[in-house]
């Protein structure tokens, strides 16, 4: 039986777009769709999640898109304007958890220097009894290797863990450990399942 919850961060606790960025600083629709396609993209971002420095990413990103150089160095520099706020509800759903006494945990693809940026800046945070950081670990979810880290921080073998988060296929590779994963839509999915968990 559950007796953890795992918290993914982003898309769960927290929206995060890099449009909500760089809307501002591009005004035209299609440059600014091309932007985010070419120059400054998830896949790129996620190098950083995985534990690459990002004063070897911009460099490199700069040399291919010297007309972007600015907009590059605001990627690292502005980072925290990529969360607009919470997802609506998730929040009170940590809040009623701690209140219970339920150890918390969060497991997030989230590279090192900018989640030292973050992290600060979201009281949330406190709640949680340790926070496992994919570019801190130098490894990213659906990897095993970083749901095998969560267990021997958190004491507490595959079964005993309740996990959400956005994305399928690190899902999968939870419950491929024994996780209890639940596909995280909206708060209202997740308090269902908590509660079905007997955890809320």
């Amino acid at each position: 039986m559950s007796e953890a919850v795992v918290f993914d961060v982003g898309r769960v606790l927290f929206q995060w777009q890099l449009r909500a960025l760089f809307e501002k600083l591009i005004d035209d629709r299609e440059e600014l769709d091309w932007f985010l396609a070419n120059v400054v993209t998830e896949e790129w971002h996620f190098e950083h999640d995985r534990g690459r420095a990002l004063a070897e990413m911009l460099p490199e990103r700069i040399a291919l898109f010297p007309q972007y150089e600015a907009h590059i160095r605001a990627y690292a520099a502005r980072f925290n304007e990529t969360v607009p706020g919470p997802v609506e509800g998730s929040h009170a759903i940590v809040e009623r958890l701690a209140d219970g006494g339920v150890p918390l945990f969060c497991l997030t693809n989230f590279g090192d220097e900018l989640w030292q940026a973050f992290r600060p800046t979201q009281p949330i945070f406190d709640h949680f009894a340790d926070i496992i950081v994919s570019g801190v670990e130098k490894v990213a979810k659906p990897d095993p290797r970083i749901y095998e880290i969560v267990e021997q921080r958190s004491g507490r073998e595959g079964h005993r863990l309740f996990f959400t988060d956005d994305n399928p296929a690190n899902i999968a590779a939870a419950r491929a450990r024994g996780w209890n994963a639940h596909l995280f839509t909206d708060a209202a999915g997740l308090e269902a399942q908590l509660i079905a968990a007997g955890l809320l």
